[in-house]
C-alpha cells in the first residue's frame, strides 16, 4: 500500500483534497467557516463535514481530525481514504450504520502547525463548565516561566532547570504538570480557555444535528505524538467501571486504556473534548476513544509543545526561525517515513471497522 499518497503537505492541500474527493464521489459537504482568521498561507479556514451510510441509520460513528491542530495530518489522511473506501461504505449499508467525518475540527491549528486554536486554546481541555470555578494546576504555575523562556532555543540553564524537575519528580509528573490543562496563563501551554472555543461550539452543534435521533453513537478522535512509534493506543476517558468503558472494550478490544483505572499511559486532564458528546446526546448509548499514534520520545514531544507556545508569544521572530520551528513541530507529530504512515492508516481503518461492527450489534456482549 502506498500510504504516503493519502497524506497532505499542508492544511490547505488536505482540505482541497477532501472537498475534491467528496465531489468526485457525489457526497454532500457541510462547511463551517472560521471567518475571523486566515491560514498560514492566507487560505480560508473551515471544518468540513460529510456523512456516509444510510440516511435513517440510528447508529452513528463520528471520526474527528486535528483536535490538536498540527496532529491532523494522519487523521486527515485516514478520513480522505474513507471517502474512497467502497467496501467499507457497502458495509455501512449492510449493517445500517452511518459515519460522520469531521475534517479539521481545529483548522487554525492545523494550518498554522500549532497544537492550539486561534485563541491558543487546547481544544481537549475546553469542555468544562465555565459557569463554575475552574480547576487550578498549581504544578504548572511553578513551571510556566521555565517552560516558555524569553529566548529560543532555551539556554543551558533553562534546560538544566527542566532536567532537575524531571530528575526530582519523574517524567510522568512532568507530563502531568504540563499537559493536564490550566486556566490561568492565557499565553501558556495547554490553556483550557475562559469560554467555549469556536471549535467546541461547532462540535456541540454537529452532535445535536446528527445525533439527536441516534440510539448508539461511537467516536474516534485521531491524535499523534504520544506513545511508542507507530503504535495506535486506544484511550477511553469514561469513568472507570462504567458501562461506557465496558462498551468501548466490547467494540475496540481489551487493550483499550482507561486512565481512571490508574494506567500511566495518559495523564489525568480536565475538559476532555469527549464530554461534548455526553452532554449533547445524553439519550444515546455512547463510547468514545482517542487513538494516539506514537511519534517521538515524550520529552522531545513536550519540547516541541514549548516551541509552539514560544512562537505564539513571539510573532515578530525572524521568518527563517519561524519556518524552521514549524518544520520541527510538524515532524514531531507527523513522521514522513512510509512505514509510520502505513501503520496509522491501517490501525485507523481497523478501529473504524471495529466500531462499525460494535455499533451494529444489538446489545449482546462480544466474545
Amino acid at each position: 500500500m502506498n500510504a504516503a499518497r493519502w497524506f497532505s503537505a499542508s492544511y490547505g492541500e488536505a482540505r482541497a483534497r477532501f472537498l475534491r474527493a467528496a465531489a468526485r464521489n457525489d457526497i454532500a459537504v457541510q462547511s463551517h467557516l472560521l471567518a475571523t482568521h486566515r491560514g498560514l498561507e492566507d487560505e480560508q479556514l473551515a471544518t468540513d463535514v460529510v456523512r456516509l451510510g444510510p440516511p435513517n441509520a440510528k447508529r452513528l460513528l463520528v471520526t474527528t481530525s486535528a483536535t490538536h491542530g498540527v496532529e491532523g495530518f494522519c487523521g486527515s489522511a485516514a478520513q480522505l481514504a474513507l471517502l474512497y473506501d467502497k467496501p467499507l461504505q457497502a458495509l455501512l449499508r449492510k449493517l445500517d450504520v452511518a459515519i460522520l467525518i469531521v475534517h479539521a475540527i481545529n483548522p487554525y491549528g492545523f494550518s498554522h502547525l500549532s497544537r492550539t486554536t486561534e485563541d491558543n486554546i487546547d481544544l481537549n481541555r475546553n469542555s468544562v463548565d465555565f459557569g463554575q470555578p475552574l480547576p487550578r494546576n498549581e504544578a504548572y504555575d511553578l513551571l510556566d516561566n521555565f517552560l516558555v523562556p524569553e529566548d529560543w532555543p532555551p539556554s543551558r540553564a533553562n534546560e538544566r532547570a527542566i532536567e532537575r524537575y524531571i530528575a526530582d519528580r519523574g517524567e510522568i509528573a512532568y507530563q502531568q504538570a504540563v499537559t493536564a490543562g490550566q486556566y490561568t496563563h492565557a499565553e501558556g501551554m495547554c490553556f483550557g480557555g475562559r469560554r467555549k472555543a469556536w471549535s467546541t461550539q461547532v462540535l456541540q452543534s454537529l452532535f445535536t444535528q446528527f445525533g439527536s435521533n441516534c440510539q448508539r453513537i461511537g467516536w474516534i478522535d485521531i491524535h499523534a505524538g504520544l506513545g511508542p512509534y507507530g503504535h495506535g493506543e486506544k484511550i477511553c476517558f469514561g469513568k472507570a467501571g462504567t458501562e461506557e468503558v465496558q462498551r468501548a472494550r466490547d467494540w475496540w478490544g481489551a487493550d483499550v486504556i482507561c486512565p481512571g483505572e490508574g494506567t500511566p499511559a495518559e495523564s489525568t486532564a480536565w475538559g476532555r473534548v469527549c464530554d461534548t458528546l455526553r452532554t449533547a446526546c445524553p439519550h444515546a448509548e455512547t463510547a468514545a476513544i482517542a487513538i494516539e499514534f506514537g511519534t517521538v520520545p515524550l520529552v522531545d514531544m513536550l519540547h516541541m509543545l514549548r516551541a509552539d507556545t514560544w512562537l505564539r508569544r513571539h510573532p515578530d521572530a525572524p521568518e527563517s526561525q519561524q519556518h524552521a520551528l514549524r518544520d520541527e513541530i510538524r515532524a514531531a507529530f507527523c513522521c514522513e517515513e512510509e512505514g509510520w504512515m502505513g501503520l496509522t492508516l491501517g490501525q485507523s481503518r481497523g478501529a473504524i471497522l471495529q466500531a462499525v461492527y460494535g455499533l451494529s450489534r444489538t446489545g449482546e456482549r462480544s466474545h
